[in-house]
């Protein structure tokens, strides 16, 4: 008898690594894409809610960003910032302002004064996940907007990206410390001018458009 050569299997066929390709091109094009938001009606609350960042501390009332926003947009955008509120006050008012106004869309912006005062961190995460679920549980939609650490890169703290994919919400995690690096769109250390709440209000409006709000 001739000898007999056996060719070893080939465990991944070329129709299978194709299949598998196509399947990690789905789940890679899958987390790239933005959380996405119900269109807002032309008549629609929005309700801008934070501490002095939301207030436009460091400018006019009509130079806030709310203010802004509203002009870019086309819709009401209600002001409701307290300046030095930290994140567990803001828990605290937050259902009384969702009554009062009864929003479509929550702006959230909390958590600055909390570093400023070098509070626990888990603490304000854990204040601004209750608000996100408040708020939720009311119908209410939300868009995150991340404030920056204290420090030399001015990023905002991890844990807002973390809950921003908890509750699969369109997040703004880079608008405040790009406009804080900036000394010209700011008006103190820790606060934006006219022309820094405008981009603040620009790059939120884009956030709407991208994730189909407007």
């Amino acid at each position: 008898m001739g000898s007999m050569m056996l060719r070893p299997q080939n465990r991944f066929s070329t129709p299978r690594i194709g299949a598998l390709l196509a399947l990690l091109a789905l789940l890679l094009s899958g987390c790239g894409q933005a959380a996405k938001l119900p269109p807002l009606a032309p008549d629609a609350v929005v309700l801008a809610f934070g501490d002095s960042l939301t207030f436009g501390t460091g400018a006019t009332e009509e130079e806030s960003y709310p203010s802004q926003l509203a002009r870019v947009t086309g819709r009401r955008v209600v002001r409701e910032g307290v300046p030095g509120e930290v994140s567990a006050a803001g828990l605290a008012r937050l259902a009384a302002m969702l009554d009062e106004h009864q929003p479509r869309l929550l702006l959230l912006c909390h958590g600055g004064n909390d570093f400023l005062r070098r509070m626990p961190k888990d603490q304000a995460a854990a204040n601004v996940r209750a608000m996100v679920r408040l708020a939720k549980s009311r119908g209410v939609e939300v868009l995150l907007i991340g404030t920056p650490e204290p420090g030399f890169s001015l990023s905002s703290a991890a844990f807002y990206a973390e809950i921003a994919k908890e509750f699969r919400i369109p997040y703004e995690g880079d608008a405040l410390g790009r406009i804080l690096s900036d000394a010209t769109m700011k008006s103190d250390q820790v606060h934006p001018n006219a022309k820094g709440y405008r981009a603040m209000a620009d790059s939120v409006a884009a956030l709407l458009r991208k994730s189909g709000a407007i």
